[in-house]
């Protein structure tokens, strides 16, 4: 388990997040009539599961031990359908994926990145989607994806000094 994971755990009782994660989940894909599969109902935990970003292929492992024949297109399509559904969010700096905090609502949100032992917080700040929503127009641009990811050193990196 690493650092990040070791954590959370103080924080967090995994399953019972789990469960509200999929509880949230369910409630959105009703919301929007899209079904959530037993695969993609699996995928999700797998990334709630790890409560830190998890890879593409990491994930493959973990349901490759569930199903016989499952390979790269499986899983992602998988992750492609819950970030469609607001469930998961692409890390692009990691190329990984965490769940959504807040998936019954829209939102564009940014993310701190450790670079060190790749911790990372979800944060919503409309402020900062508002300005730089409005300084992407006024430099004649418009948003494809809201997603910031900042890196930086977590308190627990940064106090061990190394950089």
């Amino acid at each position: 388990m690493s650092k990040s994971s070791e954590r959370v755990s103080r924080r967090h009782d995994h399953a019972r997040c789990i469960r509200r994660a999929v509880s949230a989940a369910e409630e959105v894909c009703t919301r929007r009539k899209v079904s959530l599969t037993p695969l993609r109902k699996r995928v999700l935990e797998i990334v709630w599961r790890a409560h830190e970003p998890i890879g593409a292929y990491q994930i493959l492992a973990e349901i490759a031990k569930d199903r016989e024949k499952a390979g790269p297109p499986t899983v992602y399509r998988a992750l492609e359908f819950l970030q469609d559904a607001g469930l998961v969010h692409r890390l692009d700096a990691l190329n990984a994926f965490v769940g959504c905090d807040h998936p019954a609502e829209g939102h564009a949100a940014q993310f701190l990145i450790c670079s060190k032992c790749h911790r990372v917080a979800e944060i919503e700040d409309p402020a900062l989607t508002r300005a730089l929503g409005e300084r992407a127009r006024s430099s004649g641009f418009r948003f494809e994806s809201g997603a910031v990811e900042i890196k930086g050193l977590c308190d627990d990196c940064a106090a061990g000094g190394d950089q």
